[in-house]
Order: structure tokens, then C-alpha cells, then sequence
């Protein structure tokens, strides 16, 4: 095989058990995305397996801390939901980041009224959720906000040159100065997350 014996050049080998052949069409999924054309157009999404361990451990998360403040709460959450959301930011994403925002507010809603199950609906929205500009039902305190996914920017990954090979002495300066492009790009997002 032409690609076993290219990375066995440079000491690797492929993983027998982990290695399948299947048609683009009906795609495959690798590190957490799944790799699949439609309509002859290649679109890489977050997997199902992915999408479904975030939705898990966040309602789990929810349902372990009932007893704690709505701030602590949020300060667990924020993390696990924005790294989640970085790292299918570059993917077509952006509506698996609203399916999240949808599983947070059912959980998050859970949460609240099962805290006040003496109070009303509008008591209970009007204690964990605010308005913020024109969105209403923001889940905040008066620290802190729930990151919002479907908010979450995305940043494509730009294609590496066809003529370019990392392992060739000539095209070292262009695999420097794109790394370089790609910490400023990098730099960008985060401060464009932080005013958003």
C-alpha cells in the first residue's frame, strides 16, 4: 500500500484494528468530526458521538450541581462549553452550537424550577435569565453569563498550498510565515470572543 509505505519512511505505521475503507458518501468519522460529502460537496460537522458526550455531560453537570449558586454554576459551565465550542469552531458547526444552546436552556430550566417549585414560570425567568440588548433569556448573575454556543464564531481553516511539502528544505519559510498567519488569526477570534 502506497500510504503504508510513506509513513513507514518516517516510522509510523497505520493501526490495523482502527483503519477502515468506506465511501465518502457515506462518510466516517475521526477525532471527534465526521467526514462526509453531500451532493458532492465534502462537509466535516461535529459527529453524533461528539455532539451527544457534550449534551450528556452537560446535563449531568447541571443535575450534580442542583444545590449550588446560579454563578458557580455558571463558572463550571462556561469552560466546558466554549473549549467544546473552539474546537468545532473551524467545522461546519453553526447549528450543532444552537442544538447545544437548546439542550443547556431545557437543562438549565430543569434546574431552576426544580430549585423553586413553589414559584411561577415568570418568578423563575425573571430570577436566572435577563435581558441583554436584543436577546432575551439570558441565562446570568450579577458576575457572570452563560457562554452562548450558537454565538461562537466560525473561523475557517485555511487550505495548506498543493505545491507546498513540509518535508522539503524550499518550502520552510512558507510553513513558517503560515504558522505565523495562524497565531494572528488565532489572536483575532479569541478577541472578537470576548467582545462578543
Amino acid at each position: 500500500m502506497i500510504i503504508a509505505g510513506f509513513l513507514a519512511s518516517r516510522g509510523l505505521a497505520l493501526s490495523e484494528e482502527k483503519t477502515q475503507i468506506t465511501h465518502i458518501d457515506d462518510g466516517f468519522d475521526f477525532l471527534g468530526w465526521n467526514f462526509r460529502k453531500y451532493r458532492g460537496k465534502l462537509l466535516i460537522k461535529p459527529s453524533k458521538s461528539s455532539c451527544k458526550n457534550i449534551a450528556d455531560k452537560v446535563r449531568l453537570l447541571i443535575k450534580k450541581h442542583r444545590a449550588i449558586t446560579q454563578d458557580d454554576l455558571i463558572r463550571i459551565l462556561n469552560p466546558v462549553i466554549r473549549g467544546w465550542c473552539n474546537y468545532h469552531r473551524s467545522m461546519v458547526s453553526k447549528e450543532t452550537f444552537k442544538n447545544l444552546d437548546s439542550v443547556l436552556f431545557i437543562s438549565l430550566w430543569k434546574w431552576a424550577r426544580h430549585r423553586h417549585p413553589m414559584k411561577s414560570r415568570q418568578w423563575v425567568k425573571d430570577k436566572y435569565w435577563t435581558r441583554i440588548g436584543d436577546r432575551d433569556w439570558i441565562f446570568s448573575s450579577k458576575e457572570n453569563t452563560l457562554y452562548i454556543a450558537g454565538r461562537t464564531k466560525i473561523v475557517r481553516h485555511y487550505m495548506v498550498r498543493l505545491d507546498k511539502n513540509p518535508f522539503l528544505k524550499e518550502d520552510q519559510e512558507y510553513f513558517v510565515k503560515r504558522s505565523d498567519m495562524q497565531r494572528m488569526w488565532k489572536t483575532t477570534a479569541a478577541s472578537s470572543l470576548m467582545l462578543a
